[in-house]
């Protein structure tokens, strides 16, 4: 059977249908569109797509990886694209009103510049991240070919090791995700928190060394 949050969701709700009229591309559309920023439930996808495959046997296990795989580094470059091209100014023009003032701005840019790396290929693995990293990482000015490494290793680990992962393990994921699914979020929750402590302790300091890289000029993306 299909894990019971799939219930919570419309679109999973009639998935079985979507992926016999549709086969690997609902699953390519569906993480793509997450990825770029669309809300949507791609890791119930990924999960309800590989538990079809071991099911009904109609689709090969491999192929729905490799969609997933597909959907996550395509979705995360559009969504790039539209960080960059949309929403560095979308953030300069409203950004002040919620406290992200220029120099903030800036700020964000020399973390993308300096730890982006490690943002796109962790966040990948956290549902709340995962929908506005490319966007931000684009705003950001983050440089697109370590972006787009990045965003390939992330996509493939998070897409192609949960495909593959729920097909080993079998009906077992339905016990196993929801407890994992608490670990991480605690952990995600933990890590932010400790991140903005430490952001918000030493904003001053970070903030002076990326003004003096972007009037280096060091801090401007290739």
């Amino acid at each position: 059977m299909v894990p019971s949050h799939t219930e919570d969701h419309p679109l999973l709700h009639h998935l079985d249908t979507l992926l016999q009229h549709y086969g690997y591309g609902i699953v390519t559309l569906i993480v793509m569109m997450e990825s770029m920023g669309v809300p949507v439930p791609a890791e119930a996808c990924i999960i309800t797509a590989s538990l079809y495959c071991l099911k009904t046997h109609h689709l090969a296990i491999g192929w729905v990886a490799v969609a997933a795989v597909a959907g996550a580094i395509i979705g995360d470059n559009i969504g790039y694209i539209i960080g960059r091209k949309v929403g560095l100014p979308l953030l300069e023009k409203y950004g002040p009103r919620f406290g992200l003032t220029s120099q903030r701005l800036i700020l964000g840019q020399y973390l993308f510049h300096h730890h982006g790396s490690a943002i796109v290929f962790c966040g990948r693995f956290i549902s709340v991240v995962r929908v506005f990293v490319a966007v931000l990482a684009g705003a950001c000015r983050m440089h697109w070919p370590r972006f787009m490494l990045f965003n390939a290793l992330g996509g493939t680990c998070w897409a192609g090791g949960y495909a593959l992962g729920t097909y080993a393990l079998g009906r077992k994921i339905s016990e196993v995700s929801g407890p994992v699914g608490i670990i991480i979020g605690i952990a995600a929750i933990g890590g932010m928190v400790a991140m903005g402590r430490f952001l918000k302790k030493n904003e001053a300091r970070l903030t002076q060394l990326a003004l003096q890289e972007s009037q280096n000029g060091t801090l401007s993306a290739s």
